[in-house]
């Protein structure tokens, strides 16, 4: 005669796959990466401004290269805005995420008075206001983030096509 053998329980079975699928999701973000590199720190509050806006074109400076990425805001990929919001942050300076909200927000400054570290922006299509936004470095150049298959870049502030469309200048620091 043939023994009987237990049945399990629906309650242990669904028990069972509950612990497997924790075990199999534990497993899986166990080996997930993290491309972010750490932020740097933030330059002392005692630095004057001067030095602060210096400190945020260089940081911006050390972002030349990062692929451009619709959206983007961390050291994965930027936009323009996303460029400016991500080096602000890092100084402890809490900016809008749009270009035109970020001009909006900031203190106007003329182009005659530009400083490294002040935001300029730019209209670039005619059916937009402000929408763009670079991170003033010195020198009549700038550093942005202008488009797909263009990472951040510096760009010339004095003459050429950025110089039609610029329409003014701001300050957060």
């Amino acid at each position: 005669m043939l023994a009987a053998r237990p049945v399990a329980s629906s309650h242990a079975v669904r028990l069972a796959c509950a612990v497997a699928l924790l075990v199999a999701l534990a497993l899986a973000a166990g080996c997930a990466t993290h491309r972010a590199a750490p932020p740097p720190p933030p330059p002392p509050p005692s630095l004057p401004a001067a030095s602060q806006g210096s400190a945020i074109a260089a940081f911006a400076a050390s972002l030349v290269g990062t692929p451009y990425h619709f959206g983007g805001a961390d050291a994965a990929g930027f936009d323009c805005s996303g460029l400016a919001l991500y080096v602000y942050q890092r100084f402890g300076l809490a900016i809008p995420r749009t270009a035109a909200a970020q001009q909006r927000a900031a203190r106007p400054v003329s182009l005659a008075e530009l400083a490294p570290g002040d935001l300029v922006f730019f209209h670039m299509h005619a059916w937009h206001g402000i929408d763009h936004v670079g991170i003033y470095s010195g020198g009549g150049r700038f550093i942005h983030s202008p488009r797909p298959g263009q990472g951040v870049t510096y760009a010339d502030l004095t003459r050429g096509f950025y110089a039609r469309h610029v329409r003014g200048a701001g300050r957060f620091w």
